[in-house]
């Protein structure tokens, strides 16, 4: 399993977790717009859920990058590489 496999394998259990939808509903295409539970309020929830999922913190202006899911991993796997 490739490391991207492994990110979104865990961002589709947050994404579970944030808004209680079919984790294979969510790809790396996947953006807000294709979840209806994703505006402002459930995006600091999919945060929470990923920070969670992953154990890492993110910051403001990563939380502004991730307008989907293909951001989410981009910004979620070099985190992964500092905790080692």
């Amino acid at each position: 399993m490739s490391d991207t496999d492994y990110v979104l394998n865990k961002v589709r259990e947050a994404f579970k977790a944030a808004f209680d939808i079919d984790p294979q509903q969510v790809s790396m295409e996947t953006s807000a717009s294709d979840i209806p539970l994703w505006d402002s309020v459930g995006h600091l929830t999919l945060a929470s859920s990923l920070e969670e999922a992953f154990g890492v913190t993110l910051d403001v202006d990563e939380l502004m990058e991730m307008e989907n899911v293909r951001e989410i991993v981009r910004v979620i796997t070099p985190k992964l590489a500092e905790k080692v």
